[in-house]
């Protein structure tokens, strides 16, 4: 494996702790993560384990296309012990970009599939490339649907919904609530999958017969499909057809077979010669019927917009394509009169669900056909939450990263994990190893002093936490942060942390004597004091005022700590009088900066937070279709508007007239682009 070169050679078996209560000792807590031994350690097994290596380099420089405010970073680890997963049963279905599905264990990196995307205000299906793929084992749930749909997932997955993304269950792993599905729900796609058919002897006389008598005819010089094609030729030669039989069934048939034998040399009599008798409406088996249907449609079908329609100009083939609609549940209407060339239509009613549907139960063999592409995610009664129960079980789970964070899973939008797929860089797998095998770069000490020290560093600030956290519970022993910092202060480099670990307080020593020769900063966020709206909002988070005793705590130690205001919510926490009392709140704290960002809206974030409008404040909801109509951002002039307003409290409270700078500007933002790197976020 590629990081065996870098493992160090004597290894040992001493626990590490997994948790660091606020009040332990330096370097102490719970057992639980063993040091791998000196053989070859490999992925996929549960064993939580510490990975240690001599890493090469350590501060590293970040991608421009990254879009983050920094240049330089430092992760002395890899992986993290407290990450959560969201999972999936294994024979889950998985819609795929050509239409068709494959079970979730058996979707691989680099696979296509289908995901979703906001544009021109709505969020859209889209295709998307699977980054990652891997197994764990958790406790399993059943999440039942009207429509029958059955999903097993783990209690931590999340779907779309009504309300924004929800999860399973509404107990979170530190046992915090949080939003999760109930029987008010309904959940977003395309509905329930049907398995493919079995394309039996059957189903291919029932292709034929319709893919040869369509009846229809294709546009001038439209282009030659493939799939249809491909699958006409390979039946016809199953079937041991002659050539004989294929140059007359070409004479009158749908215009892509004439051309296709045209091509192939062939060349036939006046009349048409079907190769397989037709049967009366009724008659047919369910296989016949199902491969009479692709064909047609392959023939003379199509799907656009959402809605599904076959063109015929053979009332015996009109017969045929309803009772064989009928058999299968499909409601469908039927064209009085024919059109001006000639051909009637039938329509599938039920739009994108049911023509979907169609397409699974029949299984055409256009892939152009079946493209969803820009059609509009929904719901409809039948996605509606009917139960959710525990099984009682432990079971295999899996799940995927995506290129736009979901999939379609069972026919409903399903959200992925964060992207863990830097993992895979070490030959171990973005799931279960993440959380499990967490690599060490036991000399990023040595390594931090040593590059600080080069006549090519020029000193420019280093970002930590950026990554995966710092004060993880794997610090407790390895205490990689204290040589980290103390390397920084010795070369009075300045550095900034972000950590959700309370374990950064046992480094305050190292952290105060750094700040009196660099400039040391962290960054908490304080969007507003009112205790109202927080248990409203952000129920599982730290209050504003814990917030603000952090950023008292690093004040006194002389520690430059800044405040994030954000988010900003218009019409909750923005008039003149909540700006002032919180910035006041800010400055009093003793905060060495401000800085005032308005509340955007990314996909996710933009459904949960509109249900939660429409329930707890109705009246605003008209303001905020208005003010995000047209992207995640808010307007610019609000921005503006917004930024002047906390500037002038920040003067009023000496935020900037006894700390020169200390209130900071953000240039007002608006869509397109939009910036892949996330909002600290009330959310997540």
């Amino acid at each position: 494996m590629r990081w065996e070169s870098l493992r160090t050679t004597a290894a040992g078996t001493a626990a590490l702790p997994l948790e660091l209560p606020e009040t332990a000792p330096q370097g102490t807590g719970r057992a639980g993560l063993a040091v791998a031994g000196p053989a070859p350690v490999t992925g996929g097994d549960d064993e939580p384990v510490a990975i240690e290596i001599r890493a090469k380099s350590i501060i590293n420089r970040v991608p421009a296309a990254s879009h983050m405010p920094f240049d330089w970073t430092i992760n002395p680890y890899r992986g993290c012990s407290h990450a959560c997963v969201y999972c999936l049963a294994g024979d889950t279905p998985i819609l795929m970009a050509d239409g068709h599905t494959k079970p979730l264990a058996e979707v691989r990196e680099g696979d296509r599939v289908y995901g979703t995307e906001r544009a021109e205000g709505r969020r859209r299906y889209t295709v998307t490339e699977v980054l990652a793929h891997w197994r764990t084992v958790k406790p399993a749930y059943e999440v039942e649907l009207a429509d029958g749909t059955t999903i097993v997932a783990s209690g931590d997955h999340r779907f779309l919904t009504e309300r924004g993304w929800k999860h399973v269950t509404g107990s979170g792993p530190e046992g915090g609530r949080r939003a999760h599905l109930t029987t008010v729900n309904e959940l977003f796609g395309v509905g329930q999958l049907p398995p493919p058919p079995v394309q039996t002897r059957d189903y291919r006389h029932g292709y034929l017969a319709a893919s040869l008598r369509g009846g229809g005819r294709s546009a001038p010089g439209a282009a030659l499909e493939l799939g249809p094609l491909a699958r006409t030729r390979q039946y016809l030669d199953e079937l041991r057809y002659t050539a004989e039989s294929d140059r007359q069934a070409a004479v009158g048939a749908p215009a892509w077979v004439s051309r296709a034998v045209e091509e192939t040399a062939y060349s036939g009599p006046e009349e048409l010669v079907t190769p397989v008798s037709v049967p009366t409406p009724g008659h047919g088996s369910d296989e016949w019927c199902k491969g009479f249907l692709a064909g047609i449609f392959d023939a003379e079908g199509s799907f656009a917009g959402g809605t599904l329609r076959i063109g015929v100009n053979d009332p015996d083939v009109v017969a045929h394509v309803t009772s064989s609609l009928a058999r299968f549940g499909f409601r469908y209407a039927v064209d009085l009169g024919a059109q001006a060339d000639g051909i009637r239509y039938a329509w599938v009613s039920g739009g994108l669900r049911e023509g979907v549907r169609f397409l699974h139960t029949v299984d055409p063999a256009s892939a152009a056909k079946r493209s969803l592409l820009g059609l509009p995610v929904g719901g409809g009664p039948g996605l509606r939450v009917v139960a959710v129960r525990s099984t009682g079980l432990e079971l295999p789970m899996y799940d995927i990263t995506t290129g736009t964070g979901d999939f379609v899973a069972n026919g409903v939008v399903s959200h992925n994990c964060f992207a863990r797929n830097t993992h895979t860089y070490l030959d171990l797998d973005a799931g279960n190893d993440f959380n499990t095998k967490i690599v060490v770069k036991v000399n990023a000490g040595e390594l931090a002093r040593r590059e600080l020290a080069s006549p090519r560093w020029r000193g420019e600030s280093i970002a930590m936490g950026t990554n995966t956290d710092p004060y993880q519970r794997a610090e407790g022993r390895y205490r990689l942060m204290r040589q980290i910092i103390a390397a920084l202060r010795d070369h009075a480099n300045p550095f900034s942390i972000l950590t959700k670990g309370t374990l950064i307080l046992r480094d305050l020593d190292l952290l105060t004597e750094a700040a009196k020769v660099t400039r040391v900063s962290v960054a908490v966020s304080v969007g507003s004091t009112d205790d109202q709206l927080w248990r409203s909002v952000e129920p599982g988070t730290p209050s504003p005022a814990r917030r603000l005793d952090v950023v008292r705590r690093f004040a006194d130690a002389g520690i430059g700590c800044s405040v994030l205001m954000a988010p900003v919510l218009p019409g909750l926490s923005d008039s003149d009088e909540q700006i002032d009392t919180t910035v006041r709140a800010i400055a009093a704290a003793g905060a060495s900066s401000v800085t005032p960002l308005a509340l955007h809206l990314r996909p996710g974030a933009r459904e949960w937070y509109r249900g939660w409008l429409g329930r707890e404040h109705p009246h605003l909801a008209p303001m905020y279709d208005g003010m995000y109509r047209n992207g995640s951002y808010a307007p610019k002039a609000y921005q503006r508007s917004l930024t002047a307003r906390v500037r002038a409290a920040a003067e009023r409270h000496g935020l900037t007239k006894d700390r020169p700078g200390a209130f900071r500007r953000v240039e007002p933002r608006e869509d397109p682009p939009e910036p892949p790197a996330r909002q600290p976020s009330l959310f997540s």
